[in-house]
């Protein structure tokens, strides 16, 4: 799966990292890789949640690729 992210500078130095396509998905780090690979472990965890929210019957469950 590829998301678009958003990494920006903050006036403190840190690095906040925003996921558009998940709402509320955000993260930071003191660098540039920390709130990438910190924004990673966010969208997984992002995925789960909603997964997990998700009540669907078996027979109306279907896979879309886009």
């Amino acid at each position: 799966m590829k998301l678009h992210v958003i990494i920006e500078q903050d006036e403190a130095g840190y690095y906040v990292a925003e996921v558009p396509a998940l709402p509320g998905c955000f993260s930071q780090g003191k660098t540039h890789d920390a709130a990438l690979a910190n924004i990673k472990e966010a969208i997984e965890g992002w995925l789960e949640v909603m997964e997990s929210k998700t009540v669907s019957k078996p027979s109306h469950l279907i896979e879309v690729t886009v």
